[in-house]
């Protein structure tokens, strides 16, 4: 009767993954060498060297980025300078200031922001981001 009904019920737990986490790197922080992630990041503090990142990269109006950086979507409303490649959409803020090369499928820069680049425009599976870069 109690433990005999074949009909159980399965627990569905959540998954494991955390495809809405934001990596965050504080104000007065700063990293020398490669990061690669796979959730957001969002840069308040300093990264010198390459940035890897399956998501959108947010460089806050504190952050700042010397080297390379391959992304899904950007936004910039610190200092970037160095090589930018983003798969879809770039959005510089009016508070950035941004040096180097870029390479984006869309562009989106605000009145005020200073934007000193050589910038190529191409779709998003052109200059896709590897997985193991």
């Amino acid at each position: 009767m109690f433990g005999s009904n074949k009909n159980t019920e399965e627990v569905k737990t959540a998954p494991t993954s955390t495809s809405n986490a934001l990596n965050a790197l504080a104000k007065g922080t700063v990293v020398e060498g490669s990061i690669r992630c796979d959730n957001d990041l969002r840069i308040d503090g300093t990264i010198k060297g390459k940035l890897t990142c399956q998501a959108k990269v947010i460089i806050g109006p504190t952050g700042m980025v010397d080297g390379e950086i391959h992304c899904q979507n950007a936004v910039i409303e610190g200092r970037f300078k160095g090589n930018l490649h983003v798969a879809e959409l770039l959005n510089v803020r009016e508070t950035a200031e941004v040096d180097g090369e870029i390479t984006t499928n869309k562009l989106l820069v605000q009145s005020g922001a200073r934007f000193n680049v050589t910038c190529k425009m191409e779709s998003g599976s052109a200059n896709g981001i590897a997985k193991n870069a």
